[in-house]
């Protein structure tokens, strides 16, 4: 006999059930959550991209030219063999090919001797020979390669991008027959007068992106955990090596470009290897230090004006004084908007080199090589995020030379909200 069951048993029945799939449903959502959640990113905007990954899943035609530009740069890091310093054919003054060696970039055999020593400078001009014997592109193309793979890692989810950055990661930080070791006292060497100087502490100033980069990957099990804390352990020795040695020092001094691009490794190692009192004691030296100091009160750098290449050196000055506001952001200090009590800050170095780039006015400092406008367009987009301001969006429309597939719009998207 088959027994009834009350009214009253069927409905809770029936509500456990909506119950337990309501729990299954959230925990499905929070599981795609936690695979599109980003980790603590020191200079990119972590808001923007789950925006741009958001409008990659409708579709947005917008979107269109740079994503073809990033699927074409990724189909090309895809094929990259791995490189390392050992690479090298000649050995360091250490006879480690460990060690990153490299020649500095504006210095040239001496016409006056008949061995060419010691080398001369002619600034801004790039002695084509230095890549023969230098790390230094290898190393260039190592970053340029993985930032591509983990972005479009993150965009795209394919195991095969991020399996193809961690090995070349692997390879020049990580394997103990490749790494490099953690230090650049050969870089930038001037033959005939050193083997290595401060100033080749530069030739890294693209790491604290780097770190942000390879973060994306972390979700990955191309990347295991005992990966990530390797590539850790490397940069607490390196950033160890930035504040310590000789090489360190003397490019904490530098009163130029070299000596913000400088801080911004340091403020962002530091965090990254668990450091935060050095951050901390930097960032609140940083308007004294690098904005007053740097920058005049009508938002000129005259440090970089006085280059043979001005323009440049003003934008690459300043990409330095975003990157440094951003890691500050995320430590809980306002640099975008710090201004001195004659007017030196960060924004009126941008207001300064506005004009040139849109044509209002014209460029009257030196510049040996060809005036390019539309390197300050990333710099504009992000001021544009950071200060709220659609004037800035509107200027980078006035920009010549961009193509329209620049990949910076996948990093920092258009605020459609202002106007």
């Amino acid at each position: 006999m088959t027994l009834l069951r009350p009214l009253w048993f069927e409905r809770v029945c029936l509500a456990l059930t909506v119950f337990l799939l309501a729990v299954l449903l959230v925990a499905l959502f929070e599981t795609r959550s936690v695979a599109d959640q980003l980790p603590r990113l020191l200079i990119m905007d972590a808001d923007g991209l789950s925006e741009i990954k958001k409008r990659l899943r409708t579709n947005d035609p917008a979107l269109d030219p740079p994503l073809t530009r990033l699927k074409r740069d990724v189909d090309q890091a895809l094929h990259i063999s791995p490189m390392s310093v050992t690479d090298k054919t000649l050995l360091p003054p250490s006879g480690n090919k460990h060690d990153y060696m490299s020649i500095a970039p504006y210095w040239w055999p001496n016409p006056s001797t008949p061995n060419g020593l010691p080398f001369v400078r002619r600034d801004g001009e790039v002695n084509p020979e230095r890549d023969q014997t230098s790390d230094h592109p290898r190393l260039e193309a190592t970053i340029q390669a993985v930032k591509t793979l983990a972005l479009a890692y993150y965009f795209f989810g394919r195991e095969d991008y991020a399996a193809q950055a961690a090995k070349l990661l692997r390879v020049w930080f990580l394997d103990p027959a490749t790494k490099m070791n953690a230090h650049l006292k050969y870089a930038q060497a001037v033959p005939g007068r050193n083997t290595g100087r401060g100033a080749g502490i530069i030739e890294t100033h693209d790491l604290p992106e780097l770190i942000d980069f390879v973060s994306l990957l972390k979700v990955s099990n191309a990347w295991p955990a005992r990966e990530q804390q390797q590539w850790q352990d490397w940069l607490t020795v390196y950033a160890g090596w930035l504040l310590e040695s000789p090489e360190g020092k003397a490019e904490a001094k530098a009163q130029n470009n070299h000596g913000i691009w400088y801080d911004v490794q340091v403020a962002a190692l530091a965090i990254f290897t668990g450091r935060g009192s050095v951050t901390t004691n930097l960032l609140s030296e940083f308007p004294a230090q690098r904005i007053d100091a740097q920058i005049q009160s009508d938002g000129r750098q005259p440090r970089e004006l006085a280059r043979t290449r001005a323009w440049d050196y003003s934008v690459f000055n300043l990409e330095a004084l975003f990157n440094a506001a951003s890691i500050a952001e995320k430590s809980g200090v306002d640099l975008w908007n710090y201004k001195s009590a004659d007017g030196r800050g960060i924004r009126q170095a941008l207001d300064w080199l506005l004009p040139f780039a849109i044509g209002e006015s014209k460029w009257t400092h030196s510049q040996i090589t060809p005036f390019q406008p539309e390197k300050l367009a990333p710099l504009l987009r992000r001021a544009t995020i950071a200060y709220r301001d659609p004037a800035y969006e509107k200027a980078t429309g006035k920009l010549s030379g961009l193509n329209g597939n620049e990949r910076w719009e996948l990093l920092y998207p258009k605020m459609l909200q202002l106007k």
